[in-house]
């Protein structure tokens, strides 16, 4: 992963997604806040509404007390004449003191609605006595009456009121939006069963009670409406859903134990905050419903923003990412790739130095660090350049005292026989060998090398005249490359010192050249007594930037010098592609190569003179 995406990932991780996290966390305790909130709200405007309806019962509970206290209702039942008993009529001047009091008890309750007796000791065909008149209403006969489940309950309750809720008995009370009491009349002396009495009251009140709860509330979109326990609501202040049956999920919830709670779920498809009230003492349940989109449009607003700022965070981040974060690590990338050059030999790569901050400073040291590496690699060079010319010296002077000391004595050995031409030649030979060794070019034609070599044979063959043989065997178009000076003369030399040393049979020394694509390959082969693992191991020709650590004697001294000073003269001119690779094993001779690139004279002189123009 590169620093790009990685920075980038860090500012999600670290900002970006910890604050979406911290903002649905917040989202979440919000809307159980405001579901919390509005519930005990609502559970608390049920209870008031509960208080309030228990009240208007009460009130209407204690008219009909007075009126029975006061015997009104049973002189009506025990009066011969039932039809006069007409509280409402206005021709009845002849009332005695407490129908005059309960009459305008009545007049002043403008919530009555209707009120009639059923007499339950008379034998008359009609037992239905009106106390207060209600146009376009039929009482239910008292026979049918006296045969519904109601009549049983009102009995069973020996005179405590029983309330009847609109539409849940129709039969009874009507069809109009009206709560009914029915309660046992009772004679005062002898406590029998005289009558029953139906008092039906507007839902004026109620209207005041759920209106004072909507309007000039935060409750004002919430609905309130009164269910009985089989879920059909009886009274619902709109009228929009009056007579209607709830849902099952709600209807099943309306059985509880528990007085007033809350629960979130559907009503008519939409989600919303339910609260359920039992009324105490009735049989009835107040519940409001509130849309819990309207709950939740301060939160969907905050969280509408919330996304909106996200997102431009989003957006700022990935600005960020591509105007700021793209340079710094467009930048290292530079850098990098510049390093990768450098790892793949390039010293000369060199990035460009722009911009005023920390990143400058980043490419300046890099151009300082690469200076830096440029002066320690041509200093090592210069060393190493300086050790390779040393160890040419060493082996310059080593050949010099030996060979020269044993060409002189083979020269006056000739002069003493008096065989001048041959004296003449050997000086000749000698002479070559010594121009080309104190000349001060590093790199000569092959040709010359070859001339080098030769004179450095026929001395030998001079002085060692019996012992070998050798065979020179190079194309004359291979003639004009350049090879390091003194490259061959050591390799021969350790043939004839040491691979023929003790040998009885005559020796065989082959030097040849070739050519394989951009390489010069010279081989140097002979028939001696080879080369054992061990001295293979000491001379350690492979590259390992290690010298070998040769025996002590000045045979294997002689020999590991001029062998390992050939082979780190040539990787260190060429490059470690090229050098000598040595093939050999004890009794069956050696094998030399010497690896070398092919560069001829003149186009290494065009060359050379093209880059200095």
């Amino acid at each position: 992963m590169n620093l790009r995406i990685k920075l980038f990932t860090a500012f999600l991780g670290l900002v970006i997604i910890p604050l979406f996290i911290l903002g649905i966390i917040t989202f979440i305790v919000t809307f159980r806040s405001i579901e919390t909130k509005y519930s005990q709200q609502a559970e608390y405007s049920l209870r008031a509404i509960g208080y309030s309806i228990r009240n208007v019962f009460h009130e209407m509970d204690n008219v009909t007390d007075n009126g029975i206290a006061k015997g009104v209702f049973q002189e009506a039942l025990n009066s011969r004449n039932p039809d006069t008993q007409d509280l409402t009529a206005a021709d009845q001047l002849e009332l005695n003191a407490n129908q005059r009091n309960f009459r305008s008890l009545l007049y002043n309750h403008p919530a009555i609605d209707y009120a009639f007796l059923y007499n339950i000791q008379s034998s008359r065909e009609s037992k239905v006595i009106t106390i207060f008149n209600k146009e376009n209403f039929e009482t239910l006969p008292y026979e049918e009456f006296k045969e519904h489940s109601l009549y049983r309950e009102v009995v069973k309750l020996n005179g405590v009121p029983r309330w009847i809720a609109p539409r849940e008995y129709p039969e009874l009370t009507g069809t109009d939006s009206v709560f009914t009491q029915i309660r046992l009349i009772k004679d005062l002396e002898s406590f029998k069963r005289v009558g029953v009495l139906f008092v039906q009251i507007k839902s004026w009140e109620f209207e005041k009670i759920f209106q004072s709860m909507t309007l000039g509330s935060k409750l004002r979109d919430t609905r309130f409406f009164l269910v009985n326990d089989k879920g059909q609501v009886l009274y619902d202040y709109p009228s929009e859903l009056t007579g209607l049956v709830l849902d099952e999920q709600i209807r099943q919830r309306l059985v509880g134990t528990r007085d007033v709670f809350s629960y979130r779920g559907k009503f008519n498809g939409e989600e919303s905050v339910i609260s359920i009230h039992r009324l105490q003492d009735y049989p009835w349940t107040v519940v409001s419903v509130t849309s819990w989109r309207y709950l939740s449009q301060e939160v969907t607003t905050f969280a509408k923003w919330f996304v909106a700022i996200i997102l431009v965070c989003v957006l700022t981040a990935m600005l960020f990412n591509v105007l700021f974060v793209n340079r710094i690590t467009g930048t290292i990338g530079v850098i990098v790739r510049f390093m990768r050059k450098v790892e793949a030999g390039d010293l000369n790569a060199r990035v460009e130095e722009k911009g005023d901050d920390e990143l400058l400073l980043l490419q300046q040291g890099f151009n300082s660090q690469m200076d830096k590496i440029n002066e320690l690699f041509d200093q090592v060079k210069k060393e190493q350049r300086q050790k390779a010319n040393a160890e040419l010296r060493v082996l310059q002077a080593q050949i010099k005292p030996h060979f020269l000391f044993n060409t002189l004595e083979s020269i006056n050995v000739l002069a003493v026989q008096n065989e001048g031409r041959k004296v003449s030649e050997m000086v000749l030979r000698l002479a070559r060998i010594l121009r080309i060794s104190i000349q001060g070019k590093e790199e000569i034609p092959l040709r010359e090398e070859i001339e080098h070599l030769r004179s450095y044979l026929e001395i030998q063959k001079f002085r060692f005249a019996d012992l070998f043989e050798y065979e020179i065997d190079v194309p004359p178009e291979l003639m004009d490359c350049l090879v390091l000076k003194l490259t061959l003369q050591p390799l021969v030399e350790n043939s004839i010192q040491h691979g023929f040393e003790g040998i009885a049979y005559g020796g065989i020394l082959r030097i040849s050249g070739h050519s394989e694509g951009d390489r010069l390959i010279l081989r140097i082969e002979d028939n001696g007594i080879g080369i054992s693992r061990e001295q293979l191991s000491l001379i350690h020709y492979a590259d390992t930037g290690n010298h070998p650590e040769v025996e002590s004697g000045a045979d294997q001294e002689g020999r590991g010098l001029g062998l390992r000073s050939v082979y780190d003269r040539l990787r260190f001119q060429y490059g470690s592609r090229y050098g000598l690779f040595i093939c050999s094993h004890p009794g069956s001779g050696t094998v030399i190569q010497c690896v070398i690139p092919k560069s001829e004279w003149g186009k290494r002189d065009e060359a050379e003179g093209i880059a200095r123009g």
